[in-house]
């Protein structure tokens, strides 16, 4: 993905006096020459009529080589420095709010059951939060466990939303909001990095309505201790 392009085709269209700068400008953003900076961004959606647009183009050009991860490409070398990226995301900010409808998030997994996940995810099996078995009986209801024992933390609130809940919204991809700033999105293939003010305010909206079908607290408690039981 390119942004210059993009804007270079617009640009075309509009006169270059109404941004303030010479022609030449716009044939060096054309050609890739030189990158729009904000304020050229600022001028052209002044020029456009459309300055209330400026910030989410903005967020895009400072984030647009990063918004499209393939997994393959970020994992060609191995894992450890995707992982050590994560870290660094989760040491630096502040509030992480995550959905997530068919594994447990990351930060709550234990060491067997990210083993057995990353071997489903190789054989391409499905999985679900508390019921769809990732690895053995054993490893199911060791990270079952897991989660009760970290319930109580202060720093974390896990809401779970059964399986007989009325839906006011239907199930979405996992994503990972990072203190309302950038929403990281997971698909099969790639990670995406959403950075665009207008989208943010559509997850957060959305986490908002999932909030409100989850459980928290001793009702979350009684599911994930149920679905020990059914382990046997």
């Amino acid at each position: 993905m390119d942004l210059v392009p993009v804007l270079a085709d617009r640009l075309a269209a509009t006169e270059p006096t109404r941004c303030g700068w010479h022609p030449a400008k716009t044939t060096r953003i054309q050609k890739g020459e030189v990158q729009p900076t904000d304020g050229d961004i600022r001028a052209w959606c002044a020029g456009c009529g459309a300055a209330d647009q400026a910030d989410d183009l903005i967020a895009t050009a400072r984030a647009v080589d990063s918004m499209y991860v393939e997994w393959r490409r970020s994992h060609r070398t191995g894992m450890r420095k995707t992982q050590g990226d994560i870290y660094d995301r989760y040491a630096h900010g502040g509030v992480t709010r995550a959905y997530v409808s068919n594994v447990v998030p990351g930060f709550f997994q234990t060491p067997a059951y990210a083993t057995a996940l990353m071997e489903a995810i190789t054989d391409f099996q499905g999985t679900c939060v508390l019921r769809y078995r990732v690895g053995d009986a054993e490893t199911m209801a060791g990270r079952l466990r897991h989660l009760l024992t970290v319930m109580p933390l202060p720093s974390v609130s896990p809401g779970l939303i059964p399986f007989t809940a009325q839906r006011t919204m239907w199930p979405l991809e996992a994503f990972y909001l990072h203190d309302g700033a950038r929403s990281v999105v997971e698909t099969l293939t790639a990670e995406v990095n959403v950075v665009q003010p207008r989208e943010l305010a559509d997850y957060c909206k959305a986490f908002g309505e999932l909030t409100k079908m989850a459980v928290h607290g001793n009702a979350a408690r009684a599911l994930i201790e149920s679905a020990i039981t059914s382990l046997g």
